[in-house]
């Protein structure tokens, strides 16, 4: 079975893709790194047709370059600059980087390995390019198309009548396809308003609105690839940087790579005034929001002035409830993807693609919630957590 291209645009990926390739540009060039695919659902098998394919929609991609308008487009992100826009002028992605096929035991392994500033850019087309052949070769498309529209009219039904909150759509990386992450959007923006945006570039870029987005685990993860920082230490060095780029600009600070309660240790009252607000990506939402409304509180700022921005595994009725938890004590939104993307009749995938090595050492994600770490050497994992648990007690009393 031979699909269309699946990526027609470099633009069809995360903002925050080219949010923390900015700063790697400016930065930090020197390094490489290794990025692992991983299917969490049990019981999911990749064909070899689907391999093929999934390489076939790779060949493609790497095709692709930007086009002027789109250039252009990224440059009217107040935040992008020009010196970066010209790079990607330049830039491709170099299929020599990608490694795709079955392993041994039949299962789907990819692996990405580069420049960090270029590996890095591959994660969202790939996980684009699997979830749709994975879909259109595993099952009926139109049945299940045909379910994903059904429940999209009752999700906006619903947005018109039942609920209050507003939210960006963060679709990309586990969307039933592109064609169907485009009627999503558009639906959203022109019969609600509910929608304040989207992560996917070229979706904002094609009608003109917010595209969203600031940081993911990865830019944590890669200054623990960095000789000269302290493992324990590199959410501050991360946030350090991003500011500095960003000169409080684009300033949503994600809290759990390395554990939200050591975040909180650099978490400082000049880091506190200068981001905008937080993002919660896994744990216990309420706990989380009530954790950092409490160390708002410590250094006099009115949590009411700040976002609490939640984004993990949302559906509509979680996000209203904490939205109704919340709503009076600070500003509340959601990024909301699966949920929005590829709601059908059968289970969505839960796939990722995780930096897993910088310069040829471990990176790992310890996250709130210990079913979310992910690393490759076991070893490396316990020592992170030795030294985030150190600091906590030297420092905390934790």
């Amino acid at each position: 079975m031979k699909l269309d291209p699946i990526i027609v645009s470099l633009l069809d990926t995360d903002l925050y893709k080219f949010n923390m390739d900015q700063v790697i540009f400016h930065r930090h060039t020197d390094l490489c790194g290794q990025y692992y695919f991983k299917c969490r659902n049990k019981g999911v098998v990749f064909t070899p047709e689907m391999a093929a394919e999934i390489n076939a929609q790779i060949d493609h991609l790497c095709t692709l370059r930007f086009r002027k308008e789109e250039l252009d487009y990224l440059r009217s992100i107040r935040f992008i600059k020009n010196d970066y826009v010209e790079f990607l002028r330049l830039w491709h992605p170099i299929r020599d980087y990608v490694r795709a096929g079955l392993n041994k035991d039949g299962e789907l392994e990819i692996v990405v390995d580069g420049p960090l500033f270029s590996a890095m850019q591959f994660e969202i087309y790939l996980l684009e390019i699997v979830n749709e052949v994975y879909f259109r070769m595993a099952y009926d498309y139109d049945k299940l198309r045909a379910a994903a529209g059904r429940k999209l009219d009752e999700k906006i039904k619903a947005l018109n009548s039942t609920y209050t909150f507003k939210f960006a759509e963060f679709g990309c990386r586990r969307r039933l396809s592109r064609e169907w992450q485009d009627v999503v959007v558009k639906r959203f923006i022109t019969e609600t308003r509910s929608c304040v945006g989207t992560s996917n570039v070229y979706l904002a870029m094609k009608y003109n609105i917010t595209p969203i987005g600031t940081y993911a685990h990865e830019f944590v993860q890669m200054y623990q690839g960095i000789d000269k920082i302290p493992l324990a230490y590199t959410n501050y060095y991360a946030m350090k940087d991003w500011y500095a780029e960003y000169d409080g600009d684009n300033g949503t600070a994600l809290t759990d790579t390395v554990t939200t309660d050591l975040f909180l240790l650099d978490f400082n009252r000049s880091m506190v005034n200068n981001y905008t607000g937080v993002r919660h990506d896994s744990g216990d939402p309420y706990e989380w929001g009530e954790k950092i409304i409490a160390h708002y509180e410590k250094f006099g700022v009115d949590p009411k002035t700040k976002l609490l921005l939640f984004s993990d595994s949302l559906d509509f009725d979680r996000a209203q409830k904490l939205y109704d938890y919340f709503k009076d004590r600070a500003k509340v939104s959601f990024g909301i993807g699966t949920f929005c993307t590829n709601d059908t009749d059968e289970e969505a995938l839960n796939i990722v693609i995780k930096l897993q090595y910088v310069n040829g050492r471990p990176v790992a994600k310890l996250s709130d919630s210990p079913g979310k770490a992910m690393c490759r050497s076991e070893e490396y994992l316990e020592y992170l957590r030795r030294s985030v648990e150190f600091r906590l007690e030297r420092e905390s009393g934790v």
